[in-house]
C-alpha cells in the first residue's frame, strides 16, 4: 500500500513555528482558513482580527470540523495554539512552510493589470509539469500571501504567488516573504494612484519592489512595451537579478509577432529566446498576446518546458469576471455577453475596447459596452474617465451604457449617437438590463469591483432564465 500523505501541519509543528503553546490537546491540520464558513474537516482555523474578531467565530469553525485553532486567547470547543498575535503567527507559519521545502521553485506575479489571470495561467502550466501550488482567488495581500505560503505542502514541486497592493510599502515585504526564484510585473498603469503622491511613478516603484524578494541570479520578467520598463529594469538590477523582457520589439526575449482573434479565442505567433512558436489561446483579448509571453517566460524560469507552457495556454479558460464569454438566448434573438466585471482601470478599459472592436458582428448586431466607475484614481478620475472617449471612438464601439458619477464624465464626452442608458448606480442600470442588448449584439460589461459592474452582468445573464424558463433557445 502507498504511504499515507503526511498532514500539512501537526500541532507541534505549528507551535514551534509560531512560538505558541498547545491548549486542549494535539491535532493534525490538512488545511488553513480564516473564514469559518469555508472550514473543511481537518482545517486549522485562524482567528484573525480585522473588521470582525475571528475569535467570535471559533465555535462555528469547530462545529464545522476544524481540527484546531490559532488564537490569541484560549477558547473552549477544541484544541488551540495560543500565540501573542495571530497575524504574526500566520506570517511565521508561512516562512517556515517556505524554508522547510527549499526544493520548491517559486514564482511571484504583480502588475496593474492581469496579475490574477497570469498567475492562474502559470499555475495551469505548473500543474501539467508536476505537483503544484498557487494563490487562489485574489489572495494577494498581507493575509493572502502568508496564508498561501502556509498552505503549501512540502510535497509540491513548484508554486506561484500573486502579490498586490493598495498603498505604498506593501509589495516589498510580501515579496521578501515569498522569496521567489522568478518575479513578473505584467504592466504598470494608473491604478491605485490616489494612494501615491507622485501618481503613476509611485505605482511603478511599488510594483518594482517585487524584485526585492529575488535572490542573486533570480529572474525578473518585465513588460518591455510599458513606459516604466527602465525603472523596473534598474530595480531588478539593484536586486542582483537577471532580466527577461516580453513585448513587440525584436530586442525582447519574448516577442509578440502576431495576435489574431478567432471564434475560439486567438492564434498567437511569437518568438521566445530565438524560437518561433504558433499557438492557440482560449482568450480573445489583445492584452493576452503579451500576457501569454509573460506566462511562458515565468514557466521557463520555473523549469517548465515551453511545449508544456503552450499546452497549458491552449486550454486556459477566461476566469469568472475576467473575459468569461456566454451566449444569452432570448425569444427575440441571442446576444454575446463578455463579462469583464471583476475589475477595471484605464489600461484594461482600453484593452477591452480594442478587443471588442476587433470582433465581427452579425448584420444588425452592435458592439456594446456597459461600464461602471473605475475607482481609486484620485484627482485624475474625471479626466481618466472622460479620456476613454477617444479609445471608444477608435474601436468603433456602437453603444455605451454607463453607471456611476465618474462614468458620467465619459458619457458626456462621447458622441451623442453612441450614448445608450446612463444610471446613477450599477443596481439601477441592472434593473434596465432588458434595454441594454439586442439580437446579435456583442456586449462587454466592465467596471471596478467596488462599483458593482457584476450586478449588470448577472442581470444580463438572468434575461435568458426569465424569458425562457431556464431552457436555452436553439
Amino acid at each position: 500500500m502507498p504511504e499515507p500523505t503526511p498532514p500539512l501541519w501537526t500541532a507541534q509543528e505549528i507551535a514551534v513555528a509560531t512560538g505558541g503553546r498547545i491548549e486542549g490537546g494535539v491535532f493534525d491540520a490538512n488545511g488553513l482558513t480564516y473564514n469559518s464558513r469555508e472550514i473543511e474537516p481537518g482545517d486549522l482555523f485562524l482567528a484573525l482580527k480585522g473588521a470582525r474578531d475571528g475569535h467570535d467565530f471559533a465555535a462555528s469553525a469547530f462545529a464545522a470540523g476544524a481540527a484546531g485553532a490559532l488564537v490569541e486567547r484560549p477558547l473552549d470547543g477544541g484544541p488551540c495554539i495560543v500565540v501573542p498575535d495571530s497575524l504574526h503567527a500566520l506570517e511565521a507559519l508561512g516562512a517556515v512552510a517556505r524554508d522547510r521545502a527549499p526544493h520548491i521553485r517559486r514564482g511571484a506575479v504583480t502588475g496593474s493589470v492581469g496579475k490574477t489571470s497570469v498567475t492562474q495561467a502559470i499555475k495551469a502550466g505548473l500543474d501539467l509539469a508536476g505537483p503544484a501550488h498557487a494563490s487562489i482567488k485574489s489572495y494577494n495581500n498581507h493575509i493572502g500571501v502568508p496564508l498561501t505560503l502556509a498552505r503549501m505542502h512540502p510535497s509540491v514541486e513548484r508554486a506561484v504567488f500573486e502579490i498586490g497592493m493598495n498603498a505604498p510599502g506593501e509589495i516589498g515585504p510580501l515579496a521578501r516573504m515569498v522569496q521567489p526564484h522568478a518575479a513578473c510585473v505584467t504592466t504598470v498603469g494608473p491604478v491605485h494612484i490616489e494612494a501615491f503622491a507622485d501618481g503613476e511613478a509611485g505605482v511603478a516603484a511599488e510594483k518594482a519592489a517585487i524584485f526585492q524578494g529575488l535572490g542573486p541570479g533570480g529572474l525578473a520578467v518585465i513588460n518591455g512595451d510599458n513606459p516604466w520598463v527602465e525603472l523596473l529594469h534598474q530595480a531588478a538590477l539593484r536586486a542582483g537579478a537577471r532580466v527577461a523582457t516580453f513585448g513587440s520589439e525584436p530586442a525582447h526575449d519574448a516577442r509578440l509577432i502576431d495576435f489574431t482573434p478567432n471564434p475560439e479565442g486567438a492564434r498567437v505567433t511569437a518568438e521566445v529566446y530565438g524560437r518561433t512558436h504558433v499557438f492557440p489561446l482560449r482568450q480573445s483579448g489583445f492584452h493576452w498576446g503579451l500576457n501569454s509571453l509573460a506566462v511562458i517566460l515565468m514557466l521557463d524560469a520555473l523549469d517548465v518546458p515551453v511545449e508544456t507552457a503552450l499546452e497549458a495556454l491552449a486550454h486556459f479558460e477566461p476566469l469568472k469576471g475576467r473575459g468569461e464569454t456566454r451566449r444569452v438566448h432570448l425569444p427575440k434573438g441571442a446576444f454575446t455577453l463578455i463579462d469583464e466585471s471583476y475589475n477595471a482601470n484605464p489600461l484594461s478599459m482600453k484593452a477591452g475596447f480594442l478587443s471588442l472592436g476587433a470582433k465581427p458582428v452579425e448584420r444588425g448586431g452592435r458592439r456594446v459596452v456597459v461600464l461602471t466607475d473605475m475607482l481609486e484614481l484620485g484627482d485624475q478620475s474625471e479626466a481618466l474617465h472622460a479620456g476613454l472617449a477617444t479609445a471608444i471612438e477608435a474601436a468603433a464601439i456602437d453603444v455605451v451604457h454607463a453607471a456611476g458619477p465618474q462614468m458620467r464624465h465619459l458619457y458626456d464626452a462621447i458622441s451623442p449617437e453612441r450614448r445608450g442608458v446612463w444610471a446613477g448606480t450599477a443596481a439601477s442600470l441592472a434593473d434596465q438590463a432588458a434595454d441594454l442588448a439586442g439580437p446579435d449584439d456583442i456586449v462587454m460589461v466592465k467596471g471596478s469591483n467596488g462599483s458593482k459592474a457584476s450586478l449588470v452582468a448577472a442581470a444580463l445573464l438572468r434575461l435568458e432564465r426569465d424569458n425562457t424558463g431556464g431552457l436555452p433557445l436553439q
